[in-house]
């Protein structure tokens, strides 16, 4: 599985606008399980439909990369690590909860 970048440019903001939020992401995969496999597709397709045009979103095989998951503190796979904006958070386990997701990244409220 290859690192993938969902990064795209942000406008600029109007006059007395603060601009979007960027999103900076890490997903800590292990190989190309289904489960691997479907937490990208599920992640991709959140940020592209959530967060378009403001995130970055690296995917980083734990099995061709075991340092990376020691650096990143990961000790189970799927792992979602929130870089920016902070805090920093964690989401363990499975990705297709879109609701799990979108409130663990703060872009949801508690219901």
């Amino acid at each position: 599985m290859s690192e993938s970048d969902g990064s795209r440019d942000v406008q600029p903001a109007a006059d007395g606008e603060h601009p979007p939020q960027r999103f900076v992401l890490q997903l800590f995969v292990a190989g190309t399980t289904p489960r691997s496999l479907a937490a990208v597709e599920s992640l991709k397709h959140l940020c592209d439909e959530h967060l378009a045009g403001r995130y970055e979103l690296r995917v980083i095989d734990i099995y061709r990369l075991p340092e990376m998951a020691e650096v990143g503190q990961v000790i189970a796979a799927p792992t979602l690590v929130k870089e920016l904006p902070l805090p920093l958070r964690r989401i363990v386990g499975d990705m297709l909860d879109e609701s799990r997701v979108l409130l663990a990244l703060g872009l949801r409220e508690e219901p």
